[in-house]
């Protein structure tokens, strides 16, 4: 158990956006409110939403910063979907301040339509089901997963009640606004997930000095180049059975890659070979997510390897 000193919630980065030459139309507030709604003028858009948590009995560490993967918002830092603790809470337990970011389009932290290219990709169970590497595609009908696979398999419904839509083309307002919560805390470590990690590589570059520690978990995106300029530490965790799916073995070609000639310290954690197998792309939702967390949580353990 832990108790809070202080909880709430702040908005990061956005911009101003200007809306004219849209026709007033009269909408239903609700079925017997009708209402002239004019569109014209100025909207707050493209800022992320962060929720902070500081427990009473806090550690000496920087705070965390929690950034989720794509598709996704903070809730899947939260409680896993058959209900245990997730890494919110853990490392709270652990006495880290916590901040929890929904980033611009996601969550809370809205999204307004028609100023991004492209259509918002949905995610479907299917899709969730090989990608994240719970089991064969062949499987899914039957939810047959990979043997010793760790996800809790009849909560996967929970799982797929966290998607939301996404737009593709949201990298550069993401990175501003996560770059802002960075700024503004002065020092943090971050752990980000999937998608996630490219937001944070891309905003690292907009707050040197911000970032303490980058854990990427099973990062989807890389920095564009040598991550020396970045200057900080960097620590890349994969779970099992990376060998199922062209996409999967060619993300890690391209990781190992990076960490080879990367000038940074570039550290590789692979959760099976450490005595941790059976962890799927969401391993912070998995059985086992505690022991995860307690590998992942060691900020002072990023050695190039």
């Amino acid at each position: 158990m832990y108790q809070l000193k202080d909880f709430g919630s702040y908005m990061a980065g956005g911009r101003v956006h200007m809306v004219s030459g849209r026709p007033i139309e009269t909408i239903q507030f609700t079925p017997t409110t009708p209402y002239q709604h004019d569109p014209n003028g100025h909207h707050l858009v493209e800022h992320a939403y962060v929720q902070y948590f500081v427990p009473q009995e806090r550690n000496s560490e920087p705070p965390v910063v929690l950034v989720h993967g794509g598709g996704m918002t903070g809730s899947m830092w939260e409680t896993t979907p058959d209900g245990r603790p997730g890494w919110l809470h853990l490392l709270l337990k652990q006495g880290f301040e916590v901040h929890v970011v929904d980033n611009v389009e996601r969550g809370r932290a809205g999204w307004h339509p028609g100023i991004w290219a492209g259509e918002p990709v949905v995610r479907t169970m299917e899709e969730a089901w090989s990608l994240f590497r719970i089991g064969p595609k062949v499987g899914f009908a039957s939810r047959t997963p990979f043997p010793g696979q760790r996800f809790p398999l009849s909560h996967l419904e929970g799982l797929c009640r966290l998607f939301v839509p996404r737009w593709t083309s949201t990298l550069d307002c993401q990175a501003a606004a996560l770059a802002q919560v960075l700024s503004d805390l002065g020092g943090a470590h971050v752990i980000c997930h999937s998608q996630g990690a490219q937001v944070v590589f891309s905003a690292a570059e907009h707050c040197r000095g911000s970032i303490r520690q980058i854990t990427a978990l099973e990062p989807s995106g890389l920095p564009e180049d040598d991550a020396s300029a970045m200057e900080v530490p960097i620590k890349m965790v994969f779970g099992d059975f990376t060998n199922t799916t062209p996409v999967w073995r060619a993300l890690i070609d391209r990781c190992e890659s990076f960490a080879h000639k990367s000038g940074s310290d570039v550290s590789w954690l692979d959760l099976a070979e450490a005595g941790l197998p059976g962890h799927s792309h969401m391993m912070m939702m998995d059985e086992g997510n505690e022991h995860v967390l307690s590998q992942v949580s060691k900020f002072d353990d990023c050695v190039p390897g």
